[in-house]
């Protein structure tokens, strides 16, 4: 098995994780309760705060902070795709085709294997993060506002004052600060 390094420094870490050939699987109604679910059921095993997240209808976005001592993101992942994947096909969803040693592995078609991991290093890369991923649905052009997607942290951090209404309005939004996250 490969040993890919991951950054261990830090707790607060930016993720990124995508469904197996981008299937539109997340924002149906099934994919987000099984997805509400599996990650409800590790935070009880493994408490971590939720500061920010996005859900796309093939992707993820989201910032966690992980307690003192505690930088095992990717047990957390594998057990959250692990226990969507199975809620997932209980409730009638599919799989799409794997290939021999995806098979072999005992993997199913409903995740990517691996996922994009960034380590904060401090509060001003927490908000860039938090930034892209509220302002990813205009991005992928799903909507002209990102207040109008609503499967979004972000109306949560303008409530907090965070961030104004208007804030990632289509009409003034310029959209290459985030080129880093691509």
């Amino acid at each position: 098995m490969s040993n890919y390094r991951r950054n261990r420094e830090g707790s607060v870490y930016f993720f990124t994780v995508v469904t197996h050939h981008r299937r539109p699987i997340l924002t149906t109604e099934i994919g987000r309760r099984c997805l509400r679910s599996a990650i409800q059921s590790v935070r009880r095993d493994r408490p971590f705060e939720i500061i920010g997240i996005v859900l796309l209808p093939d992707h993820v976005h989201t910032v966690w902070e992980l307690p003192p001592g505690d930088s095992d993101y990717s047990t957390l992942w594998r057990r959250i795709k692990g226990l969507f994947t199975t809620a997932w096909l209980a409730a009638g969803g599919t799989s799409s085709g794997v290939t021999k040693s995806r098979s072999e592995r005992g993997e199913r078609g409903v995740w990517q294997r691996r996922f994009y991991e960034h380590t904060c290093r401090d509060d001003s890369d927490v908000k860039r993060c938090l930034d892209y991923l509220h302002v990813n649905p205009l991005k992928h052009g799903l909507v002209t506002r990102v207040r109008d997607w609503p499967w979004s942290s972000f109306h949560r951090h303008q409530r907090l004052g965070e961030y104004d209404i208007g804030w990632g309005d289509a009409s003034v939004w310029y959209g290459d600060e985030f080129s880093q996250f691509e």
